[in-house]
């Protein structure tokens, strides 16, 4: 049974020569997602519909259209069905979509929802922009130093899901096949082991990093960071990085300046040539491209976050490094999201479902709202997305928070979710 309904008066968003085309009135999905979505996905439609009607007085408006994934999917759908065809099938007709959290159970049972939608669609990048909002309490002491979009590959390394369980048949036979035909004589305790794989290919790294460049130089960036732990995995991390630097070198000639170059001059001509080298790029504009091992990236992002800018790093460094800049910014409540193929866009709450206060109107819905930020960005709707950045700066600034910031600010009242939503909408 179709469960989803299509609204009349939108029109769907087309793509010709990889370039949108967004109708007046673009038909948008949303799935209210599990735990606080029926918190914070009411709050982020509100803010979005004031922000647009305020920018093009009644010219655009967004048809919302509501697709089911989760919990509220299995009670449409039956049992099983978290993330039904129909859905998918309407994501790939309609191309953008937006999302609240959904519920990932640790261990056993269903794999992500999350990771299942980027492995479906493809959506290799998981762009996750970080930056500070004045009055947003914070364990750093210059915050606002922090201003990073990070590029995460979706598709490969450990996210790509290929496990296999302790003393399982094929965990025995991968091992056995590993000790007997390959020489691997590492594996400690083989017959308690669980194995995972954990690919990484040429054309994955490469698209991921093609995009990073393309974005810094796009919004004048100074430098892309390639993040990885090649010291250790010399053949998928390290060759995450080496592929790195030959694309940057290979397509953006004339535009970039590597590491790999400069190590090339220092190699030949000596340390001081290379550093001549690179502050004549730096004063010709030139982008420098750059690579840091992932523990060291998460000390630096500490100690000299300003030294960073855009960085690409593979799935679970990235996962860790947006969290943890999350942190020295107020929290994940305070980061947006997106997941990207070269033809599709799903925005998201980066946070978790947090079921102890779903319903109760007391979730942060500035995860969900900044995200739909980004959403209108890629719309090209710039104005609306300017409203609303401008409307959370001075909130957040005022004093009007949510009770998580709140408690760690200490001086300030907490608003629940609507209220904070309204205190938005007041300054659009």
């Amino acid at each position: 049974m179709a469960h989803v309904q299509i609204p009349a008066q939108g029109k769907p968003i087309t793509q010709v020569d990889g370039v949108l085309r967004v109708p007046d009135q673009p038909i948008i999905p949303f799935i209210e997602g599990d735990g606080i979505g029926c918190d914070v996905t009411p709050a982020m439609r509100g803010v979005v519909d004031a922000a647009v009607q305020a920018a093009y007085g009644g010219q655009r408006r967004i048809a919302w259209m509501e697709l089911f994934a989760g919990q509220k999917a299995v009670t449409l759908y039956g049992a099983g069905q978290y993330l039904p065809e129909e859905t998918m099938a309407a994501i790939r007709e309609y191309k953008i979509a937006i999302k609240g959290p959904l519920e990932t159970p640790v261990g056993g049972g269903i794999r992500s929802l999350n990771v299942a939608l980027r492995q479906d669609l493809d959506l290799y990048v998981c762009l996750r922009p970080v930056r500070y909002f004045a009055g947003t309490p914070s364990p750093m002491c210059h915050p606002e130093k922090v201003d990073m979009v990070i590029f995460r590959e979706n598709a490969e390394d450990i996210y790509a899901g290929i496990e296999w369980p302790a003393g399982s048949p094929e965990a025995e036979k991968i091992i056995r096949f590993l000790q007997e035909e390959m020489g691997v004589g590492k594996i400690r305790f083989p017959a308690s082991s669980a194995i995972g794989i954990k690919p990484v290919s040429v054309e994955g790294s490469e698209r991921l990093v093609r995009r990073a460049i393309q974005y810094a130089l796009e919004h004048g960036k100074p430098s892309v960071s390639l993040v990885h732990k090649g010291n250790i995995m010399k053949f998928t991390e390290g060759g995450f990085r080496d592929w790195g630097y030959a694309l940057a070198e290979r397509e953006f000639a004339g535009r970039v300046f590597t590491w790999r170059q400069k190590a090339a001059i220092s190699r030949a001509e000596g340390k001081a040539a290379a550093q001549q080298a690179e502050q004549r790029a730096v004063a010709d504009g030139k982008l420098i491209i750059k690579d840091v091992i992932a523990d060291n990236f998460l000390q630096q992002i500490l100690l000299r976050p300003e030294d960073y800018s855009v960085v690409a790093t593979l799935n679970l460094n990235g996962d860790y490094i947006s969290d943890a800049l999350a942190a020295e910014v107020g929290g994940i409540g305070m980061a947006p999201g997106a997941n990207l193929s070269d033809t599709h866009a799903i925005f998201e709450a980066t946070h978790g479902t947090a079921p102890d206060i779903a319903g109760q109107g007391r979730a942060n819905p500035s995860s969900l709202i900044l995200s739909a930020v980004m959403m209108l960005e890629h719309l090209g709707w710039g104005e609306a997305a300017t409203r609303i950045m401008a409307a959370v700066n001075a909130a957040i600034a005022g004093g009007e928070v949510t009770g998580d910031l709140a408690a760690l600010r200490g001086d300030v009242p907490a608003l629940g979710t609507a209220e904070f939503s309204a205190a938005l909408m007041r300054r659009l």
